[in-house]
């Protein structure tokens, strides 16, 4: 039989620039009874990431554009956020009814280029998303395995809505240690049918279970464990492999 548990890590403090972000987590999980294992899949909030990177921008201290200034005034938006979002796109995709829907940097359609005011200390402060989200996920691997000695996956993980489907989920970003999809073509089903177009999304099927866990408690959960997933191993896998090329795109 099957199982697999889904552990959210409560108790870590509030991550600030410079901090340890997987040394903290370990510590938590084992504070908690739940220490980290060999093949766990660590997922983590790309807030808390961002705030130990120091990817943030006090809004204070941003001088919007003209073109920022006339687009809040027309939707009631705060200028200096509208100015961070355009500085964060690649490209607009959408600009309409006061949304802004862009592709980042990375290449990952969105809204607001993933600009995220909540969860981050201060009022007028929000979060980027990490320069480098595999990177990221990487390092935190590498320092997981450093300070406990098993060999872990680490997701980092977003909110995004879907086109046609209401509400959000969270997806990967960031991926180090797993395969983002497995490529499910060619095998054959339960009556025998070669699969031809098969290819599931593990990462963000991981990411979007986490989050059931992370956030829900009062003191914050900005991190899960997944235990007992068999993911397909990969030391060079990226989450950019999860974006749909733009002339595959039938809805943007």
């Amino acid at each position: 039989m099957n199982v697999i548990q889904i552990i959210g890590i409560g108790g870590l403090p509030i991550i600030k620039t410079g901090d340890n972000l997987a040394e903290l987590i370990c510590k938590a999980a084992e504070k908690q009874g739940t220490p980290i294992q060999e093949n766990d899949v660590i997922v983590i909030t790309h807030v808390v990431v961002s705030r130990a990177e120091g990817c943030i921008v006090n809004l204070d201290e941003v001088v919007p554009s003209p073109f920022a200034k006339s687009f809040a005034e027309l939707y009631a938006k705060d200028p200096a956020m509208v100015e961070v979002v355009l500085r964060e796109a690649k490209g607009i995709r959408r600009m309409t009814d006061g949304k802004i829907i862009t592709e980042t940097k990375h290449g990952f359609v969105c809204a607001n280029s993933g600009v995220d005011k909540s969860n981050v200390p201060g009022e007028n402060y929000v979060a980027l998303l990490p320069h480098d989200p595999d990177a990221s996920a990487e390092r935190v691997k590498e320092e997981i395995r450093r300070l406990t000695g098993c060999d872990v996956a680490v997701i980092i993980s977003d909110t995004h809505g879907r086109p046609l489907r209401e509400g959000e989920i969270n997806v990967a970003i960031g991926v180090s240690g797993l395969k983002p999809i497995r490529d499910r073509r060619g095998e054959r089903d339960l009556f025998g049918y070669t699969l031809r177009v098969k290819q599931t999304a593990v990462a963000d099927e991981l990411a979007s279970a986490a989050e059931l866990v992370i956030g829900q408690a009062d003191e914050g959960v900005p991190a899960a464990i997944i235990r007992g997933y068999k993911f397909i191993k990969s030391e060079t896998a990226k989450a950019t492999e999860l974006i749909r090329p733009k002339e595959k795109e039938l809805f943007l």
